[in-house]
């Protein structure tokens, strides 16, 4: 346990390290290269909040420059392990950047997006979507046994992706959500002597942890960049943690959660919960 821990703190101190510094930079690159304040178009970086105030996405590349620096960094991973971090976290941070960028809203959720495909419509979120899943199954090779596990964690990898970039519609959730998930993750592989899992949760955690002051204020948002890289990250450190049921039960629960995104809004369904709007809220200016 001794081991673990030290592993996770190292990961998590170095992906908070990293991730800050990484913001600092981006942060201050953007106001040397901004618009004029009389000119009408925002940064390629902004973007109106839920309350018509306009908010970074820079946190996203931030958040994957952390925990993408971490994961290279961390000890106690194995070279495929780390290998798997990083094609993980970098890989679905770069997509959804894209679709951060060149996304619209003209086509919405895996539905919508796979309907255009089907049209021959390539949309940004197809290309996001097919990409997840492609550097989901390559990060899951990398520490898989056989195809069948390969094709179960690659899906759970992809799943949690998506899944945390579905909670990121208000200040701070998807972060919370991946702090509420990750931290008994951790200290479950901590209490099981599970170095390698602790230090693979470690790394988003700090990373993020150290982002949330920005995201509970409001000057800053995770985005499809950071939210998915955060999802990914954490499915990752959760097929190599859990046994084969473990794995089919995350990955049906990814489902589960992704199909009634479809049909219901998680924002009220929060709203609706005391307990929920009470944790959604902690941190949060007023609605």
């Amino acid at each position: 346990m001794a081991r673990g821990l030290l592993y996770a703190l190292a990961g998590a101190a170095i992906g908070a390290a990293a991730a800050r510094a990484a913001y600092t930079a981006f942060t201050r690159a953007a106001a040397r290269t901004a618009p004029l304040a009389d000119e009408k178009e925002p940064g390629r970086w902004t973007r109106t909040n839920h309350r018509g105030e306009p908010i970074t996405l820079l946190e996203g590349p931030a958040f994957v420059a952390g925990s993408g620096v971490a994961a290279a960094l961390a000890p106690g991973l194995p070279g495929r392990v780390r290998a798997a971090a990083l094609l993980a976290g970098v890989g679905s941070g770069a997509l959804g950047a894209y679709d951060d960028l060149y996304g619209t809203t003209k086509s919405k959720g895996f539905k919508g997006h796979l309907t255009a495909l089907a049209r021959g419509e390539v949309t940004s979120g197809a290309v996001k979507i097919l990409g997840i899943g492609a550097t989901g199954l390559g990060a899951a090779a990398l520490v898989s046994q056989g195809p069948v596990d390969t094709l179960v964690n690659g899906a759970a990898i992809a799943g949690t992706a998506n899944l945390a970039n579905l909670f990121d519609l208000r200040p701070g959730r998807a972060i919370k959500v991946g702090l509420l998930t990750g931290g008994p993750l951790l200290a479950a592989s901590l209490l099981r002597d599970a170095p390698v899992s602790a230090a693979l949760a470690a790394v988003p955690l700090g990373a993020a942890a150290a982002l949330l002051p920005d995201d509970l204020g409001e000057r800053a948002m995770l985005g499809d960049a950071g939210a998915n890289a955060l999802g990914a990250l954490l499915g990752l450190a959760a097929v190599t943690r859990l046994g084969r049921p473990g794995r089919f039960a995350l990955l049906g629960t990814v489902a589960a959660l992704t199909a009634a995104s479809e049909k219901v809004s998680f924002t009220k369904v929060i709203a609706g919960n005391p307990v929920l709007n009470r944790l959604d809220m902690l941190g949060r200016r007023p609605v």
